[in-house]
């Protein structure tokens, strides 16, 4: 089956360097996030972060839309769950 190609906006391509569907299928949608929840991936994105930012040669943009995905999880979360209530 092929995937259609989604289109990122300039906000998604600075901000997470992927599309916000994206992030849906790739982390929210992901076997970690089915057996352990929303937070435990969101808490490897953050030691993800800390393993960027204690490499020499870390890159400040690739840690900062890493953290952006990471906020983007935990409202998009939020979000649901008053949506569902």
């Amino acid at each position: 089956m092929m995937k259609k190609k989604i289109e990122m906006s300039e906000f998604e391509t600075k901000c997470y360097g992927m599309s916000e569907q994206d992030i849906r299928e790739q982390y929210m949608e992901s076997i970690t996030a089915k057996t352990s929840g929303l937070y435990m991936v969101v808490a490897s994105i953050l030691s993800d972060c800390q393993e960027l930012i204690a490499m020499s040669d870390a890159n400040a943009d690739a840690v900062r839309k890493q953290l952006n995905i990471a906020k983007f999880i935990l409202f998009d979360t939020e979000a649901y769950a008053k949506d569902s209530v």
